[in-house]
């Protein structure tokens, strides 16, 4: 950790350095330390620090971002000049809404000092806890558990000036035998969030109960999608349809729909990066305030993400979902997902399917067949199992689905009311939080054998 004080200072003497209209610095610095495992034990531990600053130079509408990941004044200098002669060359951008003007942020706490200060000896040891309650089944397992603190800073020459500092952790393990697999995960701030053993035993218990799977033919099914599920396929629907650009470009699942209904009544999903329970973060990679978006309330559809240039296509204002400079043609982007919990206790909700399937996990799924009819397709993963007369009677093989997520979500019979953190492209400032989900009709395409 440089710290702000330090670290602005360093930055402020680049910034006034610069020939162009307009300048802006974003520094992301991480130190972070990852523990790898298989077959029931250790293979890899891995340390790294690293810092990557973008400089984004405007000399009237033209734009050039550089990249370097060294602080040495040099170094900056050499990328801020890059910057400005990238700028030269590009054409006017007449979308360019201009760098963030100054605000104000909500006083957060993101950062942890036990997960900051949490050592490789200690990742190891919760590790071997995972491994002993695997082999008590005689199952092996593998999976990874991650520490990381950082700090994020953003500074321009409109006196914006935004810090905080953070900390991550987060850990996922499949537990296999010779015909099955159970898979657990979880992501916090704090490393005391993670209680280890009850994911470990989780994981185990669908590893035991999913042995020897049944074949199930492919066809409409009621099902029961645990929150890994849920997570990975709203990842992708954030990818591809609650940002700003496939929303501006007519390829989203809200495009000419917004006030329309699209899903049950029971569906809300919201992005909100000021809620604390989940990894909140007070800022954008432009330094705008972050604000809490309804994409889809009771059903109905209602905005997308932006940051500044989208807002200007869109004639709104940035919510504050900005990307890093590099990546900013791929317009705003979700960080802070949730899907808003219902009432039905998780552990009763298997009780109300006569007939029909538990999916703990997705994978391999691609959402760009029909993003604006919201259709994903992936296989289900490490813990597949069939209800019959509200009862998991067998663990079967794996499945390929094929289906609208809004065509599915408009069938929904019951959402939990229990809510679980999941990992998203980029849990330093952000992550999923969702429930489990009752739905009525789901749409399995291919089967597998194994």
């Amino acid at each position: 950790m440089i710290g702000k004080v330090k670290l602005f200072k360093k930055l402020e003497s680049v910034l006034a350095k610069s020939k162009a209209d307009q300048t802006e610095i974003v520094f992301i610095g991480t130190q972070s330390g990852l523990t790898r495992f298989a077959n029931s034990y250790i293979h890899q531990n891995v340390h790294e620090n690293n810092n990557r600053i973008f400089i984004r130079s405007v000399i009237g509408n033209k734009v050039g971002v550089a990249t370097a990941n060294s602080l040495v004044t040099s170094e900056l200098l050499k990328t801020l000049d890059a910057s400005f002669e990238i700028a030269k060359q590009q054409p006017e951008n007449l979308n360019f809404a201009g760098l963030a003007k100054p605000a104000k942020y909500k006083v957060m706490n993101t950062f942890d000092d036990d997960t900051a200060s949490y050592s490789p000896k200690a990742r190891a040891t919760k590790v071997k806890s995972i491994i002993s309650l695997s082999d008590e089944k005689n199952f092996t397992v593998a999976g990874a558990f991650s520490t990381s603190s950082g700090e994020i800073a953003v500074l321009n020459s409109n006196d914006l000036r935004a810090y905080q500092p953070f900390t991550g952790t987060s850990t996922n393990m499949v537990v296999m035998s010779d015909t099955s697999s159970g898979y657990a995960s979880d992501t916090s701030r704090k490393v005391t969030d993670l209680d280890f053993e009850t994911l470990a035993k989780i994981a185990v218990d669908k590893c035991y109960r999913s042995q020897n799977p049944i074949s199930v033919e492919p066809g409409d099914y009621e099902v029961i999608l645990e929150p890994s599920a849920i997570a990975e396929a709203m990842e992708w629907l954030n990818y591809v349809s609650f940002g700003s650009k496939g929303f501006l470009q007519n390829m989203s699942l809200l495009s000419g729909k917004i006030g329309k209904k699209i899903t049950s009544d029971i569906i809300s999903i919201y992005d909100n990066a000021l809620d604390e329970k989940a990894n909140a973060f007070p800022f954008d990679f432009e330094g705008t305030p972050k604000k809490r978006v309804n994409i889809i309330d009771k059903g109905v559809a209602k905005s997308c993400v932006y940051d500044l240039n989208a807002a200007l296509k869109g004639k709104t204002k940035s919510t504050g979902h900005a990307i890093t400079p590099d990546m900013s043609a791929m317009g705003a982007s979700g960080f802070n997902l949730f899907m808003k919990q219902g009432t039905a206790k998780r552990a009763n909700m298997i009780q109300n399917v006569k007939r029909g399937i538990l999916v703990t996990r997705f994978h391999y799924i691609n959402g760009l067949i029909d993003p604006r009819n919201a259709v994903l397709t992936g296989m289900t993963r490490d813990g597949t199992f069939l209800i019959e007369n509200g009862e998991i009677k067998s663990g079967i093989k794996n499945m390929r689905f094929t289906d609208s997520m809004t065509r599915a979500f408009g069938t929904t019979k019951a959402i939990s009311k229990e809510r679980e953190r999941k990992d998203s492209w980029w849990s330093a400032v952000g992550c999923l939080t969702v429930p489990a989900v009752h739905l009525g009709s789901f749409r399995f395409s291919g089967k597998t054998e194994f």
